[in-house]
Order: structure tokens, then C-alpha cells, then sequence
């Protein structure tokens, strides 16, 4: 059975990020995520009112280890795990441009940042006291208040050595770009295989474009996730040498309008699950089939709560679809 998940981006009131969370538990959703946006509403203050709010569904939150020491994500994520009764996902990812240029926060070394925090995570979460010296974070005696907690560690990301860890240490990884998928899920299994483990559960994550203003809506963010994407990527979307050269020029300089330009119609449609209704819904059975995925997350980006909330409500048989 292929699971349906909702991942809000809180570019709304923090009381319609719960609102939305509500609604997708009453639809019948599988996972409610929540991206952590730096400046937008703050994601644990979120999913601590959302776990009081809700029953069944697993919540999860994405975020880096740029912005919050892992230790103090460590805490956090204790703490919506045990309001939620044991319902929390750690999702961990390199930060994206649009959080940490605005920070003026390099993102150096990504894969070992994550690494790191991954490492953290875990120890943390056995409830002994730690000391720990890692490459870019460190714990000296430190011990969760909490105690120990089971709370599974997914990974996102773009980049080979990004991809490798999750094959490695994580229980879930997500996948953002259809054109691609396949060549990440040999990264993912092939590190899985060496480290002689079970390959992660796998998810996709976009937006399923049903309508043509839906598809239109994702421009506002593509120029960001192009910025943020290797070369492998940026290649599988079509794009030439020259155009790879502008974006990875706009990644350096921050400056995102270089990229907009790029962004046309039929990018997005490479990029994105889009069309009619019943062609989303036979492109999402396919893509589940071809890859095995475990699960399909739509986005919730609107400002507009009427718009996100009849998202939820036309994506769900869309992804309800792939289900035996």
C-alpha cells in the first residue's frame, strides 16, 4: 500500500498550519510534515499545538543542522514525541537557500553536517548521558530530560554523498525530482548494500499539479530548488551546460531572479507530476510502481488556506489511486 502524506511549508498564519494538519487527518492521510522555514511560523511550536490537536496521524518535521545545534532538535523532537504519543519522523536535509542565504549561513559540508546530526540524534535519544566529539558538533556530558525515545530518522537530499548516508544510517529517504528518482535510488541502494543493511523506505514529495494554476504556483519555489540541486539534477531536467553554469552562478551569488528565467512551462512539467486529474493519478500509480515507493507527500505552500485545504481534498484520491 502506497501511503499519502501532506508537507506543509508554513508560508501561512501558524493557526492554519494546523488547520491543515486537522484536515488531513479527517481526509484519511497518512503523515503530516512540517518544514522547518526559518523566518515563517517556527515548525516545533507548530506540531506541538498539532499533536494536541490530532489522534492517528504520524507527524514529522523537516529541518537542518545549520540553523539548530542537533542536540537542541534532539530536545524539540522528544518533545512532540511524547505529546504525540510516540507519532514523530525526523527528517533531516542540507538546508535550503531560501532559510539559510537570508541567515547568511554558508552550507558547507553538507553530507557531514548531517552526519553529524544524525549521529547526535541518535545517542541522545538512548537516554544515557553523552560525550561526543563529532567534526561540526560536539556533546560533553550531555543527557536528554526526557529519556529515551524511538523516533524514526529520515533523510532528503539531492547530492550523492547526501543520498549515501541515507542508504547508510536512515530509516526513510525523500525524493523531490521525478526525472531523477531512479538515479537516486541506485545511490540509496547501492550504500545500503555495502553497509549490509535494509535499503530505507522510500516517498516522493511535490506538489501534483491537477490544474494548470496549481502548476503556475510551483514557479515560486523551483528557481530555489534548482539553486539548491547538483549538476546530476540539473542535467536529468534538461537543462544545458550553459543553463546548469547560470543557476550554479545565481547558487553562488545568491541571487535566485538569475534563475527565474529558466523556469518555464514545460520545466515545471518535467519537474512535476501535472496534467488532468486522471493523468496525475496514472503518473503517480507509475512512478510508485516503477520505484517501490512507500509513499506519496503533496504540498501545502498556499498562503491561501482554502487553497491548501482543497489540495488536500482533490490530491488524496489522486494518490488513493496506487492503493491495491
Amino acid at each position: 500500500m502506497v501511503a499519502a502524506g501532506v508537507h506543509i511549508v508554513p508560508l501561512m498564519a501558524p493557526g492554519d498550519v494546523i488547520e491543515v494538519a486537522v484536515e488531513a487527518e479527517r481526509l484519511g492521510y497518512d503523515y503530516c510534515l512540517v518544514a522547518d522555514e526559518g523566518f515563517n511560523p517556527d515548525v516545533f511550536a507548530c506540531l506541538g499545538a498539532i499533536a494536541g490537536a490530532t489522534e492517528r496521524i504520524t507527524l514529522g518535521v523537516l529541518t537542518n543542522a545549520y540553523t539548530r545545534h542537533p542536540a537542541v532538535t534532539a530536545a524539540a523532537a522528544a518533545t512532540v514525541n511524547e505529546l504525540s504519543g510516540g507519532r514523530l519522523v525526523v527528517t533531516l536535509l542540507a538546508g535550503g537557500s531560501m532559510v539559510l542565504s537570508p541567515m547568511a549561513i554558508e552550507r558547507s559540508r553538507p553530507a557531514r553536517v548531517v552526519a553529524d546530526c544524525v549521529e547526535v540524534l541518535k545517542r541522545l535519544w538512548s537516554g544515557d548521558e553523552v560525550s561526543w566529539s563529532g567534526q561540526t558538533c560536539s556533546l560533553d556530558r550531555a543527557r536528554l530530560g526526557m529519556g529515551s525515545q524511538s523516533i524514526p530518522v529520515w533523510i532528503a537530499g539531492r547530492g550523492p554523498r547526501l543520498l549515501e548516508l541515507a542508504g547508510r544510517e536512515a530509516d526513510g529517504v525523500i525524493l523531490t525530482v521525478k526525472p531523477d528518482l531512479g538515479s537516486v535510488l541506485d545511490l540509496v541502494a547501492s550504500a545500503a548494500a555495502a553497509a549490509g543493511r535494509r535499503e530505507p523506505q522510500r516517498f516522493y514529495l511535490g506538489r501534483i499539479c491537477y490544474t494548470p494554476e496549481l502548476l503556475e504556483g510551483q514557479r515560486r519555489t523551483l528557481s530555489f530548488v534548482l539553486m539548491d540541486s547538483p549538476r546530476r539534477v540539473l542535467a536529468s531536467l534538461g537543462l544545458s551546460v550553459e543553463e546548469i553554469e547560470v543557476v550554479e552562478r545565481a547558487a553562488a551569488e545568491n541571487r535566485p531572479e538569475l534563475v527565474d528565467e529558466l523556469v518555464t512551462g514545460d520545466l515545471l512539467r518535467r519537474y512535476q507530476v501535472a496534467g488532468t486529474p486522471d493523468q496525475c493519478r496514472a503518473e503517480v500509480e507509475q512512478m510508485a510502481r516503477r520505484h517501490g515507493l512507500s509513499g506519496v507527500l503533496i504540498d501545502a505552500l498556499s498562503s491561501d488556506l482554502s487553497e491548501n485545504l482543497a489540495v488536500l481534498q482533490d490530491s488524496l484520491p489522486i494518490i488513493a489511486g496506487t492503493r491495491p
